[in-house]
């Protein structure tokens, strides 16, 4: 958040991520608008101008913070003119930017910053545990607790109240339930649109539609294919990833997992692409991520940049040759590309030129910038 020392700033995140918590902590004494309270809503929402007069005789060196700002779109006519006329600097904290885009709301024409919050990451934890991250998740409300079943359960049961009605899909409402339910199956695969409209009876347009409020609203994200081989036909669909691994979890009904089980498997690679997608958000990496699959079965999760780093996800314990034939694969057409096995082995080591990294010490090398 360096950036408020001269800019106003956008801030979007998916509810309970710690937005809230966090610009308490860094700014304790600014000025704060909670649109969540009702009262403070009630007033706005009638009168929009007086935050105007409210601030127009504000210290310029002294913070705003709007929390929830997408609740009444029409306060950032006046959030344009304080910070044109009065130099005035704001946070503008939010779940998403989607219910003003699709209002048409004054998105301040790049006089405020856009950033991003994400759940907890390894490198936030001083004694971060991988297990308990790959079934609690990493929102701080869940990460914390030895069962976040409950929370779970009503934060999804919150999302799916608040968003999804702001969205006027209260009509689709159970058939975009049944929807979170198989999406969280493809979670970590390619999305085949035709068949999950099957199964939810709706059309494939509303679930490309339904993929989209997820991604616009955080709560998801869409990895595009990399096709960009010579040697081997690679498939464009995408790939879809919740935004935490525990929304995934308790959607499956999946818990206690074992190591080397499928279900483990699955939730340590969203994990592990979890920390990835944070790690370039917070950085502002202009790197492309993206997976590779041919249409001759060989696949690599993780593709940074124009090829550049080439990373597989494997929970085992002893990563061996077979599991590295994507990233060979990969490498005939990459000669140059960085190879990387992430894994549950016990020590870091290099076969084949494939460097095989232990989760924790991948984690660890990731946040001190020596990955990417």
């Amino acid at each position: 958040m360096e950036e408020t020392a001269e800019d106003s700033v956008f801030l979007w995140g998916a509810r309970q991520t710690g937005k809230s918590t966090l610009l308490k902590t860094l700014f304790p004494d600014a000025r704060r608008y909670d649109l969540l309270k009702s009262e403070e809503f009630e007033r706005l929402f009638r009168n929009p101008e007086l935050l105007r007069e409210e601030l127009k005789d504000a210290d310029p060196n002294n913070l705003v913070i709007i929390d929830e700002v997408q609740k009444i779109p029409r306060l950032l006519d006046e959030v344009h003119w304080l910070i044109s006329n009065r130099n005035i600097r704001f946070v503008l904290c939010g779940s998403s930017a989607r219910k003003l885009v699709r209002c048409g709301a004054n998105l301040l024409g790049g006089r405020a910053l856009r950033t991003v919050m994400y759940p907890l990451v390894s490198a936030e934890i001083s004694d971060f545990d991988l297990h308990k991250a790959i079934h609690n998740g990493m929102l701080p409300r869940h990460y914390m607790v030895q069962n976040p079943q409950r929370r779970l359960q009503a934060y999804i049961g919150d999302y799916l109240n608040e968003e999804i009605r702001a969205e006027a899909l209260s009509r689709n409402l159970l058939s975009f339930t049944r929807f979170m339910e198989i999406s969280a199956q493809c979670s970590g695969e390619m999305i085949v649109y035709k068949n999950i409209a099957q199964d939810c009876g709706v059309s494939a347009n509303t679930v490309k539609e339904y993929f989209q409020i997820l991604e616009q609203t955080m709560i998801g994200y869409l990895i595009q294919g990399f096709t960009a081989t010579a040697k081997r036909r690679a498939i464009s669909a995408p790939k879809f990833y919740y935004f935490d691994v525990g929304i995934v979890n308790y959607l499956l009904k999946r818990s206690n997992m074992a190591q080397g089980t499928e279900a483990f498997g699955h939730a340590f690679e969203h994990l592990i692409m979890q920390e990835i997608i944070a790690y370039l958000g917070y950085n502002y990496l202009d790197e492309k991520l993206a997976y590779w699959r041919t249409s001759g079965g060989y696949e690599v999760d993780c593709i940074i940049g124009n090829g550049r780093i080439a990373i597989e996800f494997k929970s085992c314990d002893e990563v061996k040759s077979r599991h590295t034939k994507g990233l060979k694969a990969f490498q005939e057409e990459y000669s140059q590309a960085r190879l990387i096995v992430v894994s549950m082995d016990k020590y870091k080591r290099v076969m084949n030129d494939v460097e095989i990294f232990p989760a924790l010490e991948f984690l660890s090398e990731l946040w001190k910038g020596k990955i990417i």
